[in-house]
């Protein structure tokens, strides 16, 4: 084939572009997995040290009332009191909206505070806000103009994911998915994955483990097999709506009868300290991580599941902050754990399709979903959660933690509908 000269000429000024916009990323991207990565392992050690001292301290509960006051007290001298979380950072990266950069320490002191006195929430949804936030100031220091801005806070958001939960690839995809769904930023490709190893490798220096879980027992995959996959993925998609109407009618319940935030916070902390003496357990408080370890070796009641949906929903309905993500895998294991006792499969293997289906349905995300699975579980029981990943995706229909969110292509037919999210 003869190419032209000027054919030769383009192709070449087109390579030079590429490379000098790999090496861009890559030097941002590196300073990036860096610096929030560093952040974000220093949040996870942070919330370890605080978890451990209510495990030894169980009276500071009676605190967590106080706790929430300070947290309101601490959004509204900073101007932040009516702050829309990880919402904003979805929004910033959307419509170019402005992430500030006091949001990074202002999510992780209130998210601490949360832990500290057994509030029930997670982390993972703050370590996008703590990314999103300082891939924003990072964009601003480089005069970044709005579309490499987007990049940089999916960046952050990327590397802070991974330092927390220790899965760079499913970090890398998740920045980048849950934007728009159906619509992936694949600009943003190198630097995520660049930025996640890198904070990845960065929160193993600091001695903190990846999130893994053993599955030990697989079953075959037959048809009966397969119908109770299916109908267990079914239950799957309803917990995930159950947990997203639960979170939202929380917040707009307590600001329908308790207009004031300090008082909304403060009952909320009354009413989880009341919900732990009436079901006699502090198995829902905090993140739960230990719950999670323990639904993968033995199956859990019926209730357990709905439990952590109230406590949370109480939790961050009334203000106090932290993120959604782990009560939702909370929920998904928990929830497969009890349905392995029903159907007579391994708990372990359906704890794991509950954590990713679950997930899946709650966030939209079901290549994020698949890759987290590979990451946490290994890839021997990969089949059996793409199963349930695939019906929980498709029969969640449209709802998801985060309001802002856009869901760029139907779940049901190859159809641009560019619709918001209940």
């Amino acid at each position: 084939m003869n190419l032209s000269s000027d054919e030769i000429m383009e192709t070449i000024q087109r390579f030079k572009n590429a490379t000098l916009t790999l090496i861009k990323w890559l030097l941002c991207a590196t300073l990036s997995g860096c610096l929030i990565g560093f952040v974000g392992s220093c949040f996870h050690l942070l919330l370890g040290l605080v978890t451990d001292f209510r495990f030894e301290n169980p009276n500071i509960l009676f605190l967590l009332p106080l706790g929430g006051l300070v947290i309101i007290f601490l959004y509204r001298i900073m101007g932040e009191a009516d702050n829309k979380g990880t919402n904003l950072v979805i929004t910033a990266i959307q419509s170019n909206e402005e992430v500030p950069i006091k949001m990074a320490p202002l999510i992780i002191i209130s998210t601490a505070i949360t832990h500290l006195f057994g509030g029930s929430a997670g982390r993972e949804g703050a370590a996008l806000q703590v990314g999103g936030s300082l891939g924003n100031f990072l964009a601003k220091a480089f005069k970044f103009d709005d579309k490499d801005t987007r990049i940089m806070i999916m960046c952050g958001m990327s590397a802070c994911f991974s330092a927390l939960f220790g899965t760079p690839i499913a970090a890398a995809i998740f920045s980048m998915e849950v934007i728009s769904v159906g619509i992936m930023y694949y600009a943003a490709l190198v630097p995520c994955v660049i930025s996640a190893l890198i904070a990845q490798k960065i929160a193993s220096y600091l001695g903190i483990a990846p999130t893994a879980f053993t599955v030990d027992k697989l079953c075959k995959l037959d048809m009966l097999n397969g119908t109770k996959f299916v109908i267990m993925a079914i239950c799957f998609a309803l917990a995930s709506i159950l947990l997203c109407l639960c979170l939202h009618n929380a917040a707009n319940l307590y600001k329908k009868f308790l207009k004031n935030q300090y008082l909304r916070v403060f009952v909320a902390g009354l009413l989880v300290i009341a919900l732990r003496y009436i079901v006699g357990s502090t198995d829902y408080l905090g993140a739960g991580s230990n719950i999670i370890s323990a639904s993968f070796v033995n199956s859990c009641a019926w209730y357990v599941f709905i439990l952590k949906i109230i406590f949370t929903a109480i939790t961050l309905g009334g203000g106090f902050k932290g993120g959604e993500i782990v009560p939702t895998l909370f929920v998904g294991a928990t929830l497969g754990s009890f349905l392995a006792s029903v159907f007579g499969l391994p708990v372990g293997l359906c704890a794991a399709c509950g954590m990713v289906s679950v997930f899946c349905g709650v966030t939209n995300c079901p290549i994020t979903s698949i890759l987290l699975s590979i990451e946490m579980f290994g890839a021997s029981s990969i089949k059996y959660c793409v199963l349930c990943i695939a019906l929980s995706y498709l029969l969640s229909g449209y709802y998801s933690l985060y309001s802002t969110q856009k869901i760029m292509y139907s779940k049901y037919r190859t159809e641009f509908i560019n619709k918001a999210t209940h």
